[in-house]
Formats: structure tokens, sequence, C-alpha cells
């Protein structure tokens, strides 16, 4: 029912973590709904408008971890902008999510938007 890379983004989640929320440079983003079931944050480090660093924690199915974990590396070295044009589409079709798992990777696209408005926020 899944494929093979899905599944071994969930068996093998990348930069599973969390960074420094107090640094300047670290920008932080969470959605999703504790009543739903599916929770995402996302830590983005910035430095010269580049992302240098990428960890996520997700409480959720094995569509979020796998949209997470996907988009963590579809992003890191990326510049802001660059990242911001990953959108969920192409995570659905890499992982080849199935219908009832889309809204993960729409998730995963909107914690990387908190987090650049977060770090964005934080930079004035």
């Amino acid at each position: 029912m899944f494929s093979k890379k899905m599944m071994d983004h969930c068996e093998n989640p990348r930069n599973v973590g969390s960074l420094d929320e107090n640094d300047k440079n670290v920008g932080s983003g969470m959605v999703g709904s504790p009543v739903c079931g599916d929770m995402l944050k996302f830590y983005l480090k910035i430095e010269n408008n580049i992302i240098t660093d990428v960890k996520f924690k997700t409480f959720g199915c094995g569509g979020a971890i796998s949209s997470s974990s996907l988009m963590t590396e579809k992003i890191m070295g990326k510049t802001i902008e660059e990242a911001l044009k990953v959108k969920n589409k192409e995570l659905v079709e890499e992982l080849e999510l199935p219908k009832l798992k889309i809204h993960c990777s729409v998730m995963a696209e909107e914690a990387i938007e908190k987090a650049v408005e977060n770090y964005r926020e934080k930079n004035k």
C-alpha cells in the first residue's frame, strides 16, 4: 500500500530533533492539532539567508513522519526563498502518498512557512 520511499523515510526519518529556539538564527514553526492527532514542529537554522540546519519533531502517522523527513532533505542548504518554493505536491509525488495522507504533506509545507515567519520576526 505504501511506497518504498515513504516506508524508508518513516522507518529511518532524517533530521529528527530540535534546535535552540533562543538562538536568533533559529526559527521554529508548529502546526497541527492534538485533537486530530498530527503535530509537526520544524526548526530552521538560517545563516546569511541559507538554511544551514533543519530538524523536526512529529507526533503523528507515517505520512506525517515521512513528509517531514523528506521536507528536511529538500530544504537543507537552500535559501529561504528556495525553501518556500518546495510545495506539498513534490512530497506527495516523491513519497507516492495515498489521498488520505496528503494533508500530512500540507502540514510540512505550512510548518516551514511558520518557521521562516518566526525567524523573520526575531530578526527584524
